[in-house]
């Protein structure tokens, strides 16, 4: 594997699909925009995201209460995990303090620099870090609404 992406790979089609029960749709978020990246480029995300699921790479990157982007993981097993925790302190008569934070668009607000300085702590091979950083660093959306299609380069 190289580190090189081919510039067509790059080039991603947005379809906005408009949100339900919306007065107009003018503002930016009154649709919904989904990426359709090249079918090529979609099949080696998937090969490198094998890679970094492999056992022994899944362990060092993820930590045991990290509960997306796993089998047999999901949100009832994170409140399983939290409410048997909850019951144990009561339990003991201890005192709990819950702390619940949502974090909206932490990929879209993560640099490139710093996934891929994360990903190279993690001891990721360098070929593998240089490939992710070349497939998030720039794209170019083409976005067909009511007219011509508007093109734009969008850095990450």
């Amino acid at each position: 594997m190289t580190a090189y992406v081919p510039a067509i790979w790059h080039q991603v089609k947005v379809v906005l699909i408009p949100k339900p029960s919306r007065s107009s749709y003018t503002g930016p978020r009154d649709c919904r925009p989904i990426s359709l990246i090249s079918f090529p480029l979609k099949t080696m995300q998937r090969l490198v995201e094998r890679i970094l699921r492999d056992k022994d790479q899944a362990l060092m990157l993820l930590h045991p209460n990290q509960h997306a982007y796993q089998a047999r993981k999901s949100v009832e097993t994170t409140l399983h995990q939290l409410v048997v925790w909850v019951e144990n302190l009561l339990d003991q008569q201890e005192t709990t303090l819950g702390v619940f934070l949502d974090i909206e668009g932490a990929f879209s607000n993560s640099s490139c620099g710093s996934m891929c300085a994360a990903l190279v702590r993690y001891r990721v091979g360098c070929t593998i870090v240089q490939w992710i950083r070349a497939t998030l660093e720039v794209h170019l959306a083409m976005v067909t609404l009511s007219g011509p299609c508007m093109r734009a380069v969008v850095p990450h």
